[in-house]
């Protein structure tokens, strides 16, 4: 008996491995793919801008930590007494000045140096809703500033293409080896109301599928929204707020991902260091001390004896 209507996968989806270094850019899909690859044990920089949602600040976030851009003073401003970046997301805003500044290109400063190594980058589309500010430039966040300082636009189709065409060229150009995998978020943005939202990752999806076309062996599409919208076409795979996806829904679609990305070894390798990931994050209710720390010495020498054989691997713990 067939339950759901199966979302096909590209045949040619690219291996990834754990030699791979790989940048994750984008929406909050991105983040929790990101994470994913994270705690498999994968050479991962997460969003260094924060979350972006728009593919005019994904586009510029790209050619910032290829050219290694240093933000200066005056690319801050100060809202309700916190310095924040247009740019940037909330994360990186604070009281003090200088320590946003020191955060934000220490960020950029951290992805560009393994920029040139990179051979692997995800970019994960939200929206095609932009903000214009006053001055006429898009702006990544609007920090909670009032409406009226903004004008809002929807992408077109072209608006994108125009975008990413030279600076993919450019992009390949420079690291032939780079693949790019690109997918439209499952989260759905309802300001607007569904169809303005169905419009939207509309012109993400033809806009892809056009790049895709233009670069045929160095772009893939990852179906994240189309196996959220049929294959997990139930409330019960979203959040209370009725468009985030659920944590078993989040799963699901890192299942769908490792399984046409990864291959047994890599597989198998992963779950080993999600083992390892668990049992760090683990928290004993009644263990003494001596216990914790030699539970902790026992989780390290794991870690040892995997670098050993795979040197590659990335862990980071406090």
């Amino acid at each position: 008996m067939k339950l759901m209507t199966p979302v096909e996968i590209e045949k040619d989806f690219p291996h990834i491995s754990h030699k791979d270094k790989v940048l994750v850019l984008g929406s909050c899909f991105s983040d929790n793919i990101g994470e994913k690859l994270h705690t498999s044990g994968f050479q991962v920089d997460i969003n260094p801008f924060g979350t972006l949602y728009n593919p005019v600040s994904i586009a510029r976030a790209t050619q910032e930590i290829r050219d290694g851009k240093t933000y200066m003073e005056n690319d801050l401003f100060n809202y309700q007494g916190l310095w924040q970046s247009d740019m940037h997301h909330g994360s990186f805003s604070g009281p003090d000045k200088k320590t946003v500044l020191d955060h934000i290109n220490d960020r950029i400063s951290k992805a560009h140096n393994t920029w040139r190594n990179t051979n692997l980058v995800l970019l994960t589309f939200g929206s095609a809703f932009v903000y214009y500010n006053k001055t006429g430039e898009i702006v990544s966040n609007c920090h909670k500033r009032p409406e009226s300082e903004f004008n809002r636009q929807r992408l077109s189709i072209e608006d994108i293409i125009s975008l990413y065409e030279p600076l993919f060229h450019s992009l390949f150009e420079q690291n032939k080896e780079l693949n790019i995998i690109m997918t439209v978020s499952p989260i759905r943005h309802l300001r607007d109301g569904l169809h303005q939202n169905q419009l939207s990752k509309s012109t993400l999806l033809l806009a892809i599928d056009k790049l895709k076309s233009l670069f045929p062996h160095n772009i893939y599409y990852f179906p994240a929204y189309e196996i959220m919208m049929d294959e997990l076409r139930d409330y019960r795979f979203y959040t209370d707020d009725l468009m985030h996806p659920s944590t078993m829904a989040i799963e699901y679609l890192w299942e769908k991902f490792i399984t046409c990305s990864f291959d047994n070894e890599t597989q198998q390798l992963a779950e080993e260091c999600q083992k390892i990931y668990k049992a760090i994050n683990h928290r004993p209710l009644h263990a003494d001390e001596k216990t914790h720390k030699e539970f902790l010495k026992q989780i390290v020498l794991k870690i040892n004896r995997l670098k050993e054989k795979y040197p590659y691997l990335e862990f980071k713990t406090e």
